[in-house]
């Protein structure tokens, strides 16, 4: 493969709980990628309680799945709290930001192309 297209071999054609593919850390946001191609991106995060990302942009428009706990995701102003099975897009350019309300984790899939 080349340097640009990665696949964490460990997931390629084997069933696996998403949920346990990461783990929480104290006072920590814990990220694994997943697939890093020029076309995109699949990443798992775990974010302790109150830890987030503080708000920014990004060129591409990505989708967010909760696959633990609860998060406040806020897109330009406006305050969504998502939990478990609940999915939101964050449309490039506008901003955004995510809280942990309490430990959650979700799966970042991002599209560039």
């Amino acid at each position: 493969m080349s340097k640009e297209v990665k696949v964490l071999n460990s997931v390629i054609a084997t069933k696996m709980k998403m949920a346990e593919m990461i783990d929480y850390q104290a006072d920590a946001v814990v990220s694994k990628t997943l697939i890093a191609r020029p076309s995109g991106t699949v990443t798992l995060f775990a974010f302790d309680q109150g830890q987030g990302l503080s708000e920014h942009t990004a060129p591409f428009d990505a989708l967010v799945s909760i696959i633990d706990g609860e998060a406040e995701i806020i897109i330009s102003g406006q305050s969504f709290i998502l939990q478990v099975g609940e999915m939101i897009i964050m449309p490039a350019g506008e901003p955004h930001a995510l809280n942990a309300l309490k430990q959650f984790k979700m799966i970042l899939t991002m599209i560039k192309s």
